[in-house]
Formats: structure tokens, sequence, C-alpha cells
């Protein structure tokens, strides 16, 4: 357990399963409390009960869909009462649909971009009106490979995530004055039920959600004079076709 995160306040978006999932749990193991915010309370409770056995910090959860400001509002206002203060805000709650630009509907590309555009910036606005209060403070976004690669099929997720990395970067030059530092993360293929299915087994080449846990593990523990801005993280062996 690494005394750089042990007593550390953590809210993770999209926490419930995944990505958001495995780095809540390594939060947890370094002896951080957590809220994890999802938007259904059964797959909040289902990962709860998984981390009860997890040593270190303590875990709570919030319901709240963070493509609406008042749903992000809410959650912060409730993390200030379970966690008594804020050090990170982990922005890991997306949503993909994947179809060819001129079959999108609006509601399609008006949902990808709330979730996983706007949601962050309200979570991050949230979050940097607390930070400047204490003069501290770290956003990681998570974001893809997507965000630099397009792909036919992905217009709306391809946008989200371009959009996402501008935004992380803007951010962070806009706030490093005030002692608030931002990194985004860029996985490629990552093993989880992102497209709507879970995973019947673990895949042998994909990037495992416990790896990028990891990855921003070390990001947050990097003293204060340094900042990694941005990761990007492959298969090392990616499936052939």
């Amino acid at each position: 357990m690494s005394g750089l995160i042990r007593n550390k306040k953590a809210i993770v978006t999209g926490g419930s399963k995944g990505i958001g999932f495995a780095v809540a749990k390594a939060l947890l193991a370094e002896g951080a409390d957590v809220v994890l915010c999802g938007r259904k309370q059964k797959g909040l409770d289902r990962a709860l009960a998984e981390l009860k056995g997890v040593s270190g910090g303590k875990a709570s959860g919030f319901v709240a869909d963070v493509s609406r400001s008042q749903d992000a509002a809410e959650l912060f206002n409730f993390a200030d009462k379970e966690l008594g203060g804020l050090d990170y805000l982990i922005n890991n709650a997306g949503i993909g649909v994947f179809r060819a630009a001129g079959e999108l509907s609006v509601e399609e590309w008006d949902r990808v971009i709330a979730t996983n555009l706007s949601g962050a910036f309200y979570c991050s606005r949230e979050a940097i009106e607390r930070f400047r209060v204490r003069k501290s403070g770290w956003i990681v976004n998570i974001s893809s490979l997507a965000g630099r690669n397009p792909f036919a099929g992905g217009s709306a997720y391809n946008a989200s995530k371009f959009g996402l990395n501008g935004f992380s970067e803007a951010m962070m030059l806009d706030h490093r004055n005030d002692n608030i530092r931002v990194s985004y993360v860029m996985p490629g293929s990552v093993d989880t039920g992102f497209s709507g299915h879970e995973p019947e087994k673990k895949s042998e080449w994909k990037i495992a959600p416990e790896d990028i846990g990891e990855i921003v593990l070390d990001i947050l523990k990097m003293p204060t004079r340094t900042l990694i801005s941005r990761i990007e993280v492959r298969p090392s062996r990616p499936q052939k076709d």
C-alpha cells in the first residue's frame, strides 16, 4: 500500500464495471476512499458487494447519469458529505453507438456526446471548484485510441473521444497554475463488456481492465513537480486478422 494514495478521496464515474471498477478497486487497495458513480442501482450494489473484500479504503456508491449537469452536481454534493474532501476525479463514464454517420439518429449522437464529452466537463467543472479551494487536485480522463484513430462506424464515438482529448489538454493548460493536474489515458482494445455484451471469458490478447487501473495508480503516484499528461496503451500482441 502506497503512502502517496492512502487516505486520499476519489470519485470514479462509470465505476460499477469494466475500467471504472478496476480503477476504483486499485485505488481502494492503496487506501483511498472512493465514491463510485453509475447509472443503475443494481450495478452499483453488485460492484460494492465485490469490493467488500478489498482491504484499504472505504467504497460507497451514488446513482447518477453524468450526461445531465444536475446529476453531476448531486454526485459531488454526495461526495462532499461522504468523503469530506476530494483529491482525485476519474472521468470514466462512457458509451458507444457504432453506425455510419448517415445512419446515426440525432438522439444517438446526442447521447454519446453528452455522456463521453459533456459528462466529463460537468464533473470536471464541479471538481475544479473544489480543487481551487484546497489548492490541489488531479483529474484523470479515460479516453481511447479512438480519440486519434478514426474508424468506419465510429463517427459519434470518435468525435466524443477526439473532443475529450482536446478538452483534457486545454483544461490542463487552464489550471496547471492552480496546482490542478490533468491527465488522460488512451487505451486500445480492453477486455470489458463496453459494446453491450459481457465477455464470456477473458481475452488472451486484449488489455485487462486491471492494467488500466495500475496505469492510473502510476499517474497519481508521480511527485508534485511532474505531470504525465497523456498515455497511449495498446495490446502488446493484437489479434491477427
